[in-house]
């Protein structure tokens, strides 16, 4: 009783620090120039690109509510999170909602309940997140043994930018071959800047430096390292790791990762944490694809950069999410139920471009989002048939692994 009662006063604790945060974006459109290249109608909230990030802690419930006042549909995902319970607050434009109308508004209620760590919130309707509406999300952890393994958080956005919005660079496509289009690689920002212009960021020697990095593309993708310091990884996409050593990241759209990285002892050097941007499906263009940047990590201010010499991507020990343990050592789910193959094809779409695809269809919105169907078909529901083609719809038993 005494165990049940105690687990019960912290359970209550916990309780008591949640708090309900309220973010209100006016989702705008705004002539700005982030790349200081070039100026277009980009997408922003409250006057602002790049939107600052949101910071909330375990356990809290964000209340974010988007005011649309562009000339389409606006939905908000919220990437990494679970939504258990709540997969319409999941803002999958015509998945699991219908967007928000032009003049409308609309208040997500997300629900971190044990979830912490680095995730980002984006538009998930066209080609609106792309454009700019997009932001990280930073859930606070509650568990001090975490806290207790670094003294500093910092905060690294990656994006691509591209130098018109992506609906003319689609229009574009249908009339211009792809290699065409390589003078049109997007400029690198680096937490919301041209990637050229970067503050540094300062280290103090012997501290221990959380370093959040999200990658906020939607196309191209970034290798990250920081020669001379060890990364110790320990979360990856919002779930945490026991501690593992690595050289490297390289991320993917929508990647994100934490890293714990320990400070030299001496002001004898700076250091550059490089950043290279690339893509294997453009053919690559020397000073464009890939291309390299450099954030000044600087000890001292008189202090010369350490140099490290070239080395190939083959040698360097990149984090790998696939061999990571998880922190919470959670079991395997034993035995399987249902085995599920996926087998991926490239298929031409009606541009000409090769696309991947599920199957024999590529994904395609439907005029009636598949939550919905799902919610008002009743029994047939549970048939695969009830729902497009193009969605490649697979049915799951309820507890099934």
């Amino acid at each position: 009783m005494l165990v049940y009662t105690l687990l019960i006063l912290f359970a209550g604790a916990i309780q008591t620090f949640a708090a309900r945060v309220q973010v209100t974006w006016d989702v705008v459109y705004l002539n700005i120039s982030r790349d200081g290249i070039s100026t277009w109608q980009a997408i922003g909230a409250n006057g602002q690109l790049p939107i600052p990030p949101i910071y909330v802690t375990q356990g809290d419930i964000l209340e974010l509510t988007a005011i649309n006042h562009l000339d389409k549909p606006v939905s908000l995902h919220s990437h990494g999170l679970f939504q258990r319970n709540t997969s319409y607050y999941d803002g999958a434009g015509l998945v699991t909602e219908c967007g928000i109308p032009p003049g409308s508004q609309f208040t997500y209620i997300i629900e971190t309940g044990d979830q912490s760590g680095t995730f980002w919130i984006h538009s998930h309707y066209g080609m609106e997140g792309i454009d700019g509406l997009r932001a990280a999300l930073v859930i606070r952890d509650q568990d001090t043994q975490l806290l207790d393994e670094y003294d500093e958080d910092i905060l690294l956005t990656l994006e691509d930018w591209g130098q018109a919005p992506l609906n003319s660079m689609v229009d574009m496509l249908k009339t211009t071959p792809l290699v065409k289009l390589i003078p049109n690689h997007p400029t690198v920002l680096i937490n919301g800047i041209n990637a050229n212009i970067l503050q540094p960021i300062r280290f103090t020697p012997g501290r221990r430096y959380r370093l959040r990095v999200i990658s906020m593309s939607f196309t191209y993708w970034f290798k990250v390292r920081l020669p001379g310091h060890t990364l110790q990884v320990i979360e990856a996409d919002g779930i945490y790791s026991q501690p593992s050593a690595a050289d490297g990241l390289d991320m993917c759209p929508g990647q994100r990762y934490s890293v714990i990285i320990t400070a030299c002892e001496s002001l004898e050097f700076n250091y550059a944490l490089n950043v290279t941007f690339y893509s294997d499906f453009i053919p690559r263009s020397p000073g464009l694809n890939p291309r390299y940047h450099h954030v000044p990590i600087v000890y001292h201010k008189d202090a010369p950069t350490k140099k490290y010499p070239v080395i190939e991507d083959h040698e360097v020990n990149w984090a790998d999410e696939l061999a990571m343990e998880p922190r919470d050592e959670l079991m395997l789910l034993e035995p399987v139920d249902q085995h599920i193959v996926l087998n991926v094809k490239v298929i031409n779409s009606e541009m000409g471009l090769a696309i991947h695809a599920f199957g024999n269809y590529a994904y395609a919105s439907v005029p009636v989002p598949p939550l919905l169907t799902a919610l008002t078909t009743g029994n047939m529901a549970l048939s695969p048939s009830v729902y497009a083609p193009q969605l490649n719809a697979i049915i799951l038993q309820h507890n099934h692994v």
